[in-house]
This record gives structure tokens, sequence and C-alpha cells, in this order.
């Protein structure tokens, strides 16, 4: 029986808050061979191209790639930091030799992505109804 390296959650946690719209959760949880994290680290280079080919477009616009990878990472943050110890050490730690114990650091990780989180989504349905209902002559 081999032993695999054990990936701790509150690190996981921090990597999706810092480079998770860029996949640094995915790389770190399930390696290069992971098809979602390519997707999150395509989407800020494809949202670059975008605003270069179409820079008459609205900056909400070209960017939504990067930014849905954002909002997304932004909810993996919780997902990944709400599973209990013994789900995450029998998901992710299953021959690790060693178990899970989360702490503080984790839960002011998660209050802050949740925070986050909120101002990010309210912001982009802000955004996104200006640009819909007066195209964007509020800012």
């Amino acid at each position: 029986m081999t032993t695999n390296s054990h990936k701790n959650k509150t690190l996981a946690v921090l990597i999706c808050l810092l480079f998770g719209s860029l996949g640094g959760h995915r790389f770190y949880l399930y390696g290069k061979r992971d098809n979602f994290a390519w997707l999150h680290f395509i989407s800020l280079p494809l949202s670059f191209m975008l605003s270069k080919l179409y820079f008459n477009l609205n900056f909400f616009v070209t960017f939504a790639p990067w930014m849905l990878s954002f909002l997304i990472s932004i909810l993996m943050c919780l997902v990944l930091g709400l599973k209990s110890d013994e789900h995450w050490d029998a998901q992710f730690n299953a021959n690790s030799g060693k178990q899970s114990s989360s702490s503080w650091p984790l839960a002011i990780m998660l209050v802050f992505s949740v925070g986050l989180g909120a101002i990010s989504l309210l912001f982009v349905m802000a955004r996104g109804f200006d640009l819909l209902y007066t195209g964007g002559a509020y800012g």
C-alpha cells in the first residue's frame, strides 16, 4: 500500500481564496490532469483576449469568463471548508496515514469568503441589471 501526500483543508481553502479563479485549489487537490482546473486557468487569458478583440464592449462583458470563475471559486471555498474532517480525509487523504484537524484559521477564512462572495455576487447582479435595463447609463 502506497501513501499519498496529505491534503490540508485549511491550505486548500486559502489557495482557493487567493488563486481559486486560476484553478489553484483544483491543481492542489486533483493535480495537473484536472480539466476543471484548466478551465479556471484559461478564464483570465480568455478574458484578456476578449477585451483586446472587442475593445468597444463593456469591461463587465469581456471579463465575464473570469468573473464566473471567481464566483465559482468562492463557492468552492465554502464547499471545501464546510466538509467534515472525516469526509475530507475519506475523499482526499484515504492513504495518507494522517488525519485532518480543522481549527480557527479555517473558520475565519470561511467567514471572509462568505462576505467576499456576497459582495461580489451583489456587484455582478447590480451591474448586470444596470447594463440590461439602462445600457450602462449609470456607470
